[in-house]
Formats: C-alpha cells, structure tokens, sequence
C-alpha cells in the first residue's frame, strides 16, 4: 500500500515538472513570438566612393531667330520642332484674307498721312512768302523814314546856320539878344531832330530784324515725314509677303528649336521660332542638386554617353551656375566638339570620386537620423528572466561620410560590434530582440 503511494507521488511530481516545463516552452514561445526580428551586419573597411549620374539633352550652342511683321495671322505652321529648314524654305503661311485688310488700313493711313503732309508743305510756303513780303515792306520803310528823318535834321541844320549868319552879320560887335535866343532854340530844334531821326531809324531797323529772325523749329513735318517713310516700308514688306503667296520663309539653315506662335494667333514684335546656328557647335545640359553639386565643380572632368552613342567620351564642365528658374538645382552645360550630336538628342553625364578610406563603415539602413542627432543600433546580450535573451543598445554616432550605398561613421563601436540593419518592429533603447544571425 505504502509502495503504490510512493509510486503515485512520483509519477504525479514527474506530471507535475513536465506541465511546468510545457508551460515554460509555450511561455518563451509566446514571449519570442511578439519580439522584434533583427538583421544585421559587421562593420566594414570601405571607400565611400561618390557617384554622380545625371540625365541631360543636347541643345543649340547659338540659335537664330525667325522674324516677322508684327500683326500677321498666322494661317498654318509648316514645320515642328526638330524640323530642319534650309534657307529659304517656308516656315508658316498668314491668313491672306487678313492680310489684304491690313494693307487697306496701312494704305489708308498713308493717305491720310500724305493729306497731311502736303498741308504742313503749303502753310510753310505760305508763311515764307508772307515773311518775305513783310520783310521787303519793312526795309522799304526803313528807307521812307530814315530819308524823311535826315530831311527834317537837315532843315533843323540850316535854320542854325541862317541865325549864325545874321549874328555875324549884325553891327559893331553889339549882340542881339533876340538872335541869341533864336539860335538857340534852333540848336534845341536840330538836337531834338537828331535824337527823334536816331529812334525812328532804330526802331524801322529792329523790326527788320524781328522779321528776318530765324523761326522757331516745328518738328511735325519732319516727323511726318519719317511716319509716311515707315509706313510705305511696310506695306512694300506686306506687298512681298502677298506676292510669295502669305509664305514667310527661313533667312538661313538650321534645326528648329523654338516655336513661339500658333495657328490663328497673331505674330508680335519678338522671334517667331528660333532655329540652331549650324555655325556653332551643340552643347550638353543637365541639371544637378545642391548635394551633387559638391563632386561636380566648373572644369571638372565628367563622362558622357549621348544616346544611340557606343562609347563614352570624357569632357569637361564648362558653365556652372545657379538655375533662375529652379532656385537650389544648378545647370550645367558642356561644349560638345563640332558635329557631334543635335538639339533635342538625350544623354547621360556622370562623374565617380572615390573618396577617403573609412574603417567603420554600415550600410544607410542602419544608420537613424533624428534632426541633427544619428545613432545605429548594437545587438548584445544580457541574462533575462528567462535565461540569455539579447536586447538592442542604441549608441550615438558621427556621421563622416556617405553615399547611396555606405556611411562612414564614428563613435563607440568596434570591430565586434553587431549593427541592426532591419527590424520587423520598431525598436527603441534597451528593448530585447530576436537576433536572427
């Protein structure tokens, strides 16, 4: 009795232990279960190497314009961009219908343009034969008076004369009062002749000269003038644009870049489309970023694949600057040799720095940044409650350099450390982690 007693105990504790150990290997299971699954990865000795690839296009070196007479109606356009012209080949035609209004309201101007000129012309004459006739009657005058003027002077001149001869003439050297007194009246009378022959003569005189003063300049007929030459520039222009049957054509060859109007609109003062110089070798245009623009300076020398191109070719960088239109991105341009290339044909430019040899190197999934703090973080293993469990260390590091592929890094780590790449959960400082070697 006693022996099957023991034998029950036993067997109940052994039931007993392997509950419990049931319990503790669903109890870790469970527990694993809901840690976060880590990857990771050593440190490395690397060159954080700098590769710089850009897309770009060909474009003109120089280009020319295609010019017009402002307000023609634009009936069909001949060409697109890409197009190649020769000199001479039409590019755009205009509404002729329009066209003909146009030149009734240019010549209509001209018309009454030309009213106005030959009006100006006759009241110019008019005013020059007036001012002649009041010149000629002006010096007449002058003459009229200047003769009657003397003549009453000279009268004055004789009757001092006669009153003389008698003073001379009187008796025993007795002086007549009477005489005295007329000679000098007489002398008063010639002065005041003198004097009011002087005034007049001065006066005839000065409006001579106001008449024959140079006239004011009046500026309308000139300017008239100048208006009617340019009209009738016009018109002839608008004439030889009707007789080539409303074709506006190319003044030189060339690849059509731009294209600055549209059927039915109207043509302005500027450029219709510009085409490239064939003159002036094409050039390379890309744009970069301000990061990129750290490994690309002014001179530098880059690769360059232009498509429908077997092989590379190693140019130089030559015009950086800033973009107006995309602040912060700065276009690049490259001097292609003649020939090579046309507008509009795609390429790819890169450039490679290997940069410095860093001893601590993790790949950028490792690395977290948080505004200006980074920090990585470092598997280890510690003794938890239930055996050896491991757990995440979070250390701060400093970021030396790096690229798409590696970041040079510094701080308390070591060639044994064992850096997180990826999680299945977020981890924070100190949380316990399935390491998943």
């Amino acid at each position: 009795m006693i022996e099957k007693m023991k034998k029950r105990i036993v067997t109940a504790f052994c039931m007993f232990l392997g509950i419990m150990w049931l319990c503790t290997v669903i109890s870790k299971s469970i527990y694993a279960s809901r840690l976060p699954i880590v990857s990771t990865e050593s440190i490395e000795q690397k060159y954080v190497e700098h590769i710089v690839e850009v897309d770009g296009i060909v474009v003109a070196g120089d280009k020319n314009p295609v010019t017009a007479l402002s307000g023609l109606r634009v009936n069909k356009i001949m060409v697109q961009v890409g197009d190649r012209v020769e000199e001479g080949d039409a590019v755009f035609t205009v509404d002729m219908e329009d066209l003909n209004e146009i030149m009734e309201e240019k010549q209509a101007v001209i018309t009454k343009l030309q009213v106005q000129i030959n009006t100006l012309v006759y009241n110019e004459e008019l005013a020059r034969q007036k001012k002649e006739l009041e010149e000629q009657r002006a010096r007449e005058d002058y003459d009229m008076i200047a003769r009657s003027q003397d003549t009453l002077v000279g009268r004055a001149t004789n009757e001092v004369s006669k009153i003389e001869d008698r003073l001379s003439g009187s008796g025993d050297g007795e002086t007549d009062e009477g005489l005295l007194e007329a000679l000098q009246q007489a002398a008063y009378a010639e002065a005041d002749a003198k004097g009011q022959r002087d005034n007049a003569v001065k006066e005839a005189g000065r409006r001579i000269e106001d008449i024959t003063a140079p006239d004011s300049e009046d500026s309308l007929l000139e300017v008239s003038r100048l208006e009617l030459e340019d009209l009738q520039e016009d018109l002839s222009r608008y004439q030889e644009i009707k007789d080539a049957g409303g074709e506006i054509r190319a003044r030189q060859s060339g690849l059509v870049t731009d294209i600055y109007i549209g059927t039915g609109g109207r043509t302005s003062d500027s450029a219709v489309m510009l085409l490239a110089d064939d003159e002036v070798p094409c050039q390379f245009k890309a744009v970069i970023s301000q990061e990129q623009k750290k490994y690309i300076g002014l001179n530098d020398e880059v690769s360059l694949k232009l498509d429908g191109s077997s092989k590379d070719r190693n140019v130089t960088i030559d015009y950086l600057s800033e973009s107006d239109t995309m602040p912060g991105t700065y276009e690049v341009y490259i001097n292609l040799p003649e020939g090579t290339g046309m507008p509009g044909l795609s390429g790819r430019m890169s450039r490679s720095e290997k940069g410095e040899k860093h001893f601590c190197c993790v790949t950028p999934t490792a690395v977290h940044k948080e505004n200006t703090r980074s920090y990585v973080y470092v598997v280890k293993e510690r003794d938890g409650i239930l055996g050896k469990e491991y757990y995440a260390e979070q250390i701060d590091v400093r970021i030396l350099d790096e690229n798409d592929y590696w970041v040079a890094v510094e701080g308390a780590l070591d060639s044994d450390s064992v850096i997180v790449t990826y999680s299945t959960k977020e981890v924070k400082n100190g949380d316990v982690v399935r390491w998943e070697e």
